[in-house]
């Protein structure tokens, strides 16, 4: 994408840490913002930074308390986007993710159930609630793209990062196969792989 103002972003993750930076930048260069989290106390310290960062007014920014591993919850959380800002984003970004660190071989299914819930699922679930909207109000019409935060980690194995690590080696072949088919759409895909 090249052209932001005016347009809409989602930013999971968008509380804090880079999730919160994308949101301010985004909404800096003139995005309607929708940032989703877990903790309502982050949302709405991350509404008062949005703000004071862009310039932007309040009401331009949508703070949604989701749990993105909860499908009716995060579709929800998709429909309050349309109704407030009158379609679903431009510009999906997905950056939410959790890590257990500790011994792969003390891993338990609990570990492995948050971790590749936070980390890959909520990615599945956010594509698949929001792309085939963003094909259907914007394909061939206006630029979309849809952005995944994964990690360097997807690349190589980790004694203490094994349900990370295993989560976002598929965030990121995920991404490869979005990358290579919403191009037809006139939209695009991205990976970010961040490392420490």
């Amino acid at each position: 994408m090249k052209n932001f103002a005016g347009k809409i972003c989602f930013v999971t993750g968008g509380a804090s840490g880079a999730g919160l930076g994308q949101a301010k930048l985004f909404a800096k260069n003139g995005m309607k913002v929708a940032i989703a989290d877990v903790r309502q106390d982050a949302l709405d310290n991350a509404v008062k930074e949005i703000v004071a960062f862009a310039g932007c007014a309040e009401s331009d920014v949508l703070a949604l308390k989701v749990d993105l591993t909860n499908r009716a919850e995060y579709t929800a959380a998709a429909d309050k986007v349309e109704e407030t800002f009158g379609g679903p984003p431009h510009l999906l970004i997905q950056t939410a993710g959790v890590n257990s660190f500790g011994p792969v071989e003390a891993s338990t299914f609990d570990d492995f159930d948050w971790v590749v819930g936070v980390c890959f699922d909520h990615v599945v679930n956010g594509l698949l609630i929001f792309v085939p909207r963003m094909i259907k109000a914007y394909a061939n019409k206006e630029e979309f793209h849809v952005a995944t935060t994964a990690s360097m980690g997807g690349f190589m194995a980790g004694s203490g990062t094994g349900p990370y690590s295993a989560a976002k080696a598929a965030v990121n072949n995920l991404m490869y196969s979005y990358a290579e088919t919403l191009g037809k759409y006139g939209g695009g895909a991205t990976v970010l792989c961040p490392a420490n």
